[in-house]
């Protein structure tokens, strides 16, 4: 599998796009359904293009001009990056605790004594 490094914003990221695995977004758009500022944005696309998962591009100028805007830049999904990240997410789903926390590193949970003071 892969070595990346799935942060809570990147999977939030990841999770829209798989909403439409098809269809290019383009950085607006996601900080609109994520709630991520640019700053937080733009770095995990980068991550993710240099992970191959995903591609961009712009759009033809003639669309742009047309609808009297800037042009924007779209990410896609590669061939293959779609379905690698949804066994990724599906793998972090599944060894998530019930409860929903996630426990850190080097500490060990200490049983709870029901009833009771020391």
């Amino acid at each position: 599998m892969s070595d990346f490094q799935m942060t809570p914003h990147a999977e939030k990221v990841l999770r829209f796009m798989l909403t439409k695995p098809d269809n290019p977004t383009w950085a607006r758009e996601l900080t609109q359904h994520t709630n991520l500022p640019n700053g937080t944005l733009l770095p995990i696309l980068i991550r993710l293009l240099n992970q191959g998962w995903v591609e961009r591009y712009w759009e033809d100028d003639e669309t742009a001009e047309a609808e009297g805007r800037p042009r924007r830049r779209y990410y896609r999904f590669t061939r293959d990056g779609a379905e690698e990240v949804r066994l990724l997410l599906a793998q972090r789903t599944a060894s998530r605790p019930l409860n929903g926390t996630t426990p850190r590193p080097g500490l060990v949970p200490r049983p709870h004594v029901a009833g009771g003071g020391e």
